[in-house]
């Protein structure tokens, strides 16, 4: 198979065909961050935010749009995912909440993509679960933090390696 490429011979945007590609299993991390006011990471520590379990919620929005990128992403593949999960970290001293996504499959093509909608769906809900306490909280540092599976191998943000498995 030539190299992947989202256009086609006229520079159209296409789905890459990943038709001969090896299923292999597949998986990713990515994470990401809000930063909210002391009243917001208060109410959420001690569960008082009028619209409910923010943290709950978000796990459970997070995960629901691991398996709808490709209803958001134009080029992503439909993915028949078989494990999703959204984790928190609480950082009371700079306060900030850490979204971890993890993605896993068989297939032919990775969940990176999956992984990094997780984590976004995941804080928006949190800021529409607390926007009327605070409507200055920030977004960012979305990042993939590891992947490893398929053709390209191992991919870890933190020690910058990539190796084939």
């Amino acid at each position: 198979m030539d190299g992947l490429n989202h256009f086609d011979e006229k520079g159209n945007a296409v789905m890459v065909d990943v038709t001969d590609k090896d299923v292999t299993e597949r998986t990713a991390v990515a994470s990401g961050k809000i930063r909210v006011s002391e009243e917001v990471y208060r109410a959420i520590l001690e569960g008082t935010v009028e619209k409910g379990d923010v943290l709950g919620v978000a796990r459970v929005a997070g995960i629901m749009a691991t398996k709808k990128t490709s209803d958001i992403i134009p080029m992503c593949h439909p993915l028949m995912l078989t494990k999703a999960s959204v984790d928190f970290e609480m950082d009371g001293e700079n306060l900030e909440i850490k979204s971890i996504c993890s993605v896993k499959l068989k297939g032919k093509t990775g969940v990176e993509m999956e992984a990094l909608t997780g984590v976004a769906a995941s804080l928006l809900t949190i800021y529409d679960m607390c926007k009327a306490l605070d409507r200055s909280m920030e977004i960012g540092e979305i990042c993939l933090e590891k992947k490893e599976g398929g053709k390209s191998g191992l991919y870890e943000r933190f020690t910058n390696k990539r190796s084939a498995l």
